[in-house]
């Protein structure tokens, strides 16, 4: 995939999708230490990236966040990179938590 693959912003906002859907589920939906060990496995799958490709992937979430309507996807797409651990320092951004 090139950094201009239209393939990358879409797996990525997928993914984000994700991730919100297993933060915001319920107990009776899905159980919370199987949601808990997926995020944190795709927190360490993306940890792994390398820099380039997480500095590019934070680049991404920030224009998927930028081009968003919904606030509530807006919010979770600019934590998304602070509460994953590929970005730091999130309060001088202005972004919410997770």
């Amino acid at each position: 995939m090139t950094d201009r693959d239209p393939l990358v912003p879409a797996l990525t906002g997928v993914l984000v999708d994700v991730v919100w859907w297993l933060e915001s589920c319920g107990d009776e939906e899905v159980d919370p230490d199987s949601a808990v060990k997926m995020m944190e496995s795709v927190g360490g799958e993306l940890l792994r990236l390398p820099s380039g490709q997480r500095e590019r992937l934070v680049q991404v979430l920030a224009d998927l966040a930028e081009a968003e309507q919904d606030p509530a996807r807006r919010d979770f797409l600019k934590s998304f990179p602070f509460a994953i651990g590929l970005a730091e320092d999130q309060e001088s951004r202005g972004t919410a938590g997770w």
